[in-house]
Parts: C-alpha cells; sequence; structure tokens
C-alpha cells in the first residue's frame, strides 16, 4: 500500500524531494496460523523432551556404543555396495529397454517387472537360502563340462548375500528412473550427435546422459535413501547392521527398549540428511547450463537475509 501526502492545488504538498513510504499489506492469518503450527511444535517438543518413557539418559548412552557404530558400518557399507550395483544394473537395464534388439528389450523388461513385483524380504531369503538348490556354481561350457567349481556357502556370505539381493531390486527400480531420465532430453540433441557421425556409446556418455542427469539424481536419491532404510531388513539373514544391532541389545535389556529405538532412528536420520545435502548440491552443479543463474544455497539465502534486515534497520533509524 502507498500512502503519499495528499495532493494540493498545484502538486503534492510538504518538501520537495520526500521519499514516499510503502507499506506492506497485512496478512493477519499467516501470522495466526504461524502462531498455532508454534505452539503445536512447542507442546511436541515439550513432551519429548519431559516424558520419562523416553529415558533419554540411556538414549545418550546407547548412542555412540561400539556395539552400534560396528552396525552402523555395517549399514554404510551395504548400502554403499548395493547402490553401485543397482545403479550399474539400472543404467545397463535402462539401454537394453531403450535398445533395438527385441529379445535384450524383452529380457531387460522381464527383469524389471519381476523383482518390482517381488517383496525384497522375499529375495533376501531367497538367496539366502539358495544353497539348498544350488551347492555349488560352476563356470564352463553351456550344457556342457565345468572348468571351475565354486562352494556357493563360501561365497555366499551374509554381506554378499545383502549386497546382491538390495542391488538387485534396486537395478530394476533405477533401471526406470535412468529410463526416465533419458527420455526426457530433447529428441534434437539425439538427432543433432547422429548428423554430426558421434558414435552411439559416446552419443550416450558425453550428451544425453550428463543432460539426463538433471532429471535423474532427484529421483535416484529418493531411492537411495528408500535403499538405506531397506537396509533394516538384511537383520533377517542373519546380518547385524545399525537395526540389528539395535534389536539384539533390545532383546538383551528389554527395558531400554525405546530409547534403543531412538538411537535407530536419530542415526537413520542423520544420514538421510547427509545424503540430502549431498543431492542438493548435485542439483545445483547440474542445473548450471538448464538455468541462467543457479539458486542461491542455504547460506547465501541467510547471508542477503541479514544484509536486508541490517538495510532495513538503517532506513529505519536513519534522521
Amino acid at each position: 500500500m502507498l500512502l503519499s501526502p495528499p495532493a494540493g492545488p498545484s502538486g503534492p504538498s510538504g518538501p520537495p524531494g520526500v521519499a514516499e513510504r510503502v507499506l506492506p499489506l497485512r496478512r493477519p492469518g499467516r501470522w495466526v496460523t504461524a502462531t498455532v503450527v508454534l505452539v503445536l511444535v512447542s507442546q511436541a517438543a515439550h513432551g519429548l523432551i519431559t516424558n520419562p518413557f523416553y529415558q533419554w539418559d540411556r538414549f545418550a548412552y546407547w548412542f555412540l556404543r561400539p556395539v552400534v557404530l560396528d552396525g552402523l558400518l555395517i549399514t554404510l557399507q551395504v548400502t554403499a555396495y548395493s547402490a553401485v550395483l543397482g545403479l550399474a544394473g539400472g543404467v545397463l537395464l535402462a539401454l537394453g529397454r531403450l535398445s533395438g534388439n527385441p529379445v535384450v528389450r524383452s529380457v531387460a523388461w522381464t527383469y524389471v517387472w519381476l523383482f518390482r513385483s517381488v517383496p525384497l524380504i522375499v529375495v533376501l531369503l531367497f538367496l539366502y537360502n539358495l544353497g539348498a538348490l544350488y551347492p555349488t556354481l560352476s563356470i564352463g561350457v553351456p550344457f556342457g563340462p565345468a572348468f571351475v567349481t565354486f562352494d556357493e556357502s563360501r561365497l555366499a556370505t551374509d554381506v554378499v548375500v545383502a549386497v546382491i539381493g538390495l542391488g538387485m531390486c534396486e537395478a530394476a527400480y533405477a533401471a526406470e528412473v535412468v529410463r526416465a531420465g533419458v527420455l526426457s532430453v530433447d529428441q534434437g540433441q539425439h538427432e543433432a550427435a547422429a548428423a554430426l557421425g558421434i558414435p552411439r556409446w559416446r552419443q550416450f556418455t558425453r550428451i544425453v546422459f550428463p543432460q539426463a542427469l538433471r532429471s535423474i539424481v532427484p529421483s535416484y536419491v529418493n531411492q537411495l535413501i528408500g535403499l538405506l532404510k531397506a537396509t533394516s531388513l538384511v537383520f533377517y539373514v542373519s546380518l547385524l547392521d545399525l537395526f540389528g544391532s539395535v534389536q539384539s541389545l533390545a532383546a538383551t535389556y528389554p527395558g531400554d527398549v525405546v530409547p534403543l529405538l531412538l538411537v535407530a532412528t536419530a542415526w537413520y536420520v542423520v544420514l538421510t540428511s547427509l545424503v540430502s545435502v549431498v543431492q542438493y548440491h548435485v542439483e545445483r552443479y547440474y542445473a548450471r547450463g538448464a538455468l541462467r543463474a543457479v539458486p542461491a544455497s542455504p547460506l547465501q539465502r541467510a547471508r542477503a537475509g541479514l544484509r536486508e534486515l541490517r538495510l532495513r534497520f538503517r532506513q529505519e533509524t536513519a534522521p
């Protein structure tokens, strides 16, 4: 709303050169909504802190215990290996689904359909008991003699079973994410690269895939966060990750069930927050070629807000 002195017969009254003051529009609904939200959040925080049932002293005791940190390390290892395996398999499956070869396209589609349909826990339990079906694995001539034979029980350790199971399921979902990102690239990019005589593999690695990453990164990071939380299922194949360690401790110390669950929750929140921070910076990096100006980071926005407050304070206190 603009306030200015009343105009006289010959123009606005008052001394010349006086700046007109702009007052912001009043929005009482925003203040009421903010007050209600703050009251509810304060009540929830007060109940979380003061309720003795949460046993925050026991939470502090267990949070950095070596047994919990060992489980956290296994969670990170399984997540990292499964993410790499899943992304590599997803890229291959996406290329298979986009291939002109009908056999390759059909096999890739069947794989994606199958592993998106079967629950992850079923895949893990099946791989864990795979030794009953195939006691030995061999490499040789198809339908002929075997040259090298492996003992499946020695190869399929708990970590290997968890990584392969999670990676196989993750590849099915990553394939659709990668395929959607590739299809989001403008068709003119493909035609221009083909017109220049660039080999197809170089077209994909240097032109198409870097542009597709703008669409792939947000969706795949969501998949990565889901994979991080899905590692809690490896407890059922005898691998003591973070959740498995907490479950074992809760069985030994039944009075500390709630603080131990809070320990697992806090660590999962920390890990997913770190992944989200990495996602933010990766998105800003790949947005450079698509936006005229890269969006300001939270730190840059905070600094701009402080500068605006200082400027407004100086204007208000100026004589």
